[in-house]
């Protein structure tokens, strides 16, 4: 039953294929590609590379620019950043970016190629809380720089929701596993199965603290709240991928969100053999704030979307809704709801002050400093990735480390 959920929903590129791709490269000399990538990982040079047969210098561009690289080719949202900026746009389409991405690291792994490099200890200690994607970005820049770092995870395995979240046909647990291995390599420590409980504790034992929790609980409506047939989608997409998607699901599911998680629900509800998977969205789909890709993804497998409708009541496990623009109201019953409507951070815990958009008020306060969903800007992997580095740069200023 999850054959399909364990198995890569995009296939590789061939050499053949990806030279191909590559070909279609403009060779623009200002290439606004790489300057719309948050994580500055240079599009326009390891595509140039990989087009004159150099595979490992663009695996060396990627990987020296974005420690996640493996990662961020398969689940960053190209068509938002460096695909919308590409100068074919105008002619035909984009460059697969995220394609040829994904080609050159996993040509990388497949020859074992070793590019990270670190710098001489410094004899600076910093803790990292968390070992999400801004997690091991930080970790892995500043160990680099010769840090000595330790992540502290209170899960049983790194990776935070890289691990537990995205869905396994979007991004294998093993990519997870082998961008981590290279970041341990780097001398990274990584405790797991450890609760931080006081932010003070830490500030006093390491030189610089890191707070990179994400957003991990997901969010519910009040209409659902006590209801045993409602479960939030952080909760499903957890359970789904920590049991390799041995999980057992109704034949009628609903889920309400228009978002990429709602896209990963359903998608995986379809790949898990579900029959019917209805997605009521608030969004129209003028509106719609899922990725394309993940939306066509969705479609392709059969998920019915009905979008512009708002939950208004709850009878059993009917749930009634109202269309926002039109005179129109839908009943539907179900026998599990899964709520797609957002995530939350749990960094409030820690004493800090959490604003509307789930964001720490204070980015940075003398050695402890903000990394990930909880910092400032996009909620994405590839940003992620950029706040680690961000993070890195300002916790070697703080220390006047060279």
């Amino acid at each position: 039953m999850s054959a399909k959920y364990l198995e890569e929903y995009e296939a590789t590129y061939t050499p053949k294929l990806v030279m191909e791709e590559a070909s279609r490269c403009l060779l623009c000399e200002d290439a606004p590609c790489s300057n719309s990538c948050p994580a500055g990982t240079d599009p326009a040079k390891f595509i140039r590379s990989v087009r004159f047969k150099n595979f490992k210098g663009a695996a060396e561009t990627i990987r020296e620019n974005n420690i996640l690289g493996g990662i961020c080719a398969r689940v960053c949202p190209t068509e938002r950043y460096c695909e919308k900026a590409c100068s074919r746009c105008g002619i035909d389409k984009p460059i697969n970016i995220g394609g040829i991405q994904k080609f050159v690291t996993d040509f990388e792994e497949a020859t074992k190629m070793d590019i990270l490099e670190k710098k001489a200890p410094n004899g600076k200690k910093i803790a990292v809380v968390g070992s999400g994607p801004a997690g091991l970005s930080s970790a892995g820049y500043l160990a680099m720089e010769g840090f000595n770092v330790t992540i502290f995870e209170r899960e049983a395995k790194a990776g935070g929701y890289l691990r537990y979240g995205i869905p396994e046909y979007r991004l294998p647990s093993k990519v997870v596993d082998n961008e981590i291995k290279k970041i341990q390599k780097l001398g990274v420590e990584i405790v797991t199965n450890h609760e931080v409980e006081s932010l003070e504790e830490l500030k006093k034992s390491y030189d610089a603290v890191i707070l990179a929790v994400g957003h991990s609980k997901g969010k519910t409506l009040p209409l659902f709240e006590g209801k045993r047939f409602a479960k939030t989608a952080v909760d499903f997409l957890h359970d789904a991928k920590k049991k390799k998607g041995n999980v057992k699901v109704p034949q009628n599911v609903l889920v309400i969100g228009g978002g990429d998680v709602a896209m990963d629900v359903v998608t995986t509800l379809k790949l898990l053999g579900v029959e019917q998977v209805t997605d009521v969205v608030y969004e129209t789909f003028a509106e719609f704030k899922a990725s394309k890709k993940e939306l066509q993804t969705a479609q392709a497998e059969g998920v019915s979307i009905i979008d512009g409708y708002v939950p208004v009541a709850v009878s059993g496990k009917t749930v009634k809704f109202k269309h926002r623009y039109i005179e129109s109201e839908l009943k539907i019953k179900a026998d599990l709801v899964i709520l797609a409507v957002g995530q939350q951070t749990e960094a409030a815990k820690f004493g800090l002050n959490v604003n509307k958009l789930q964001e720490v008020e204070v980015k940075n306060s003398g050695n402890l400093f903000m990394a990930g969903d909880i910092a400032e800007g996009d909620k994405t992997v590839v940003h992620a990735v950029r706040t680690g580095k961000e993070v890195c740069f300002a916790v070697k200023k703080f220390l006047g480390v060279k």
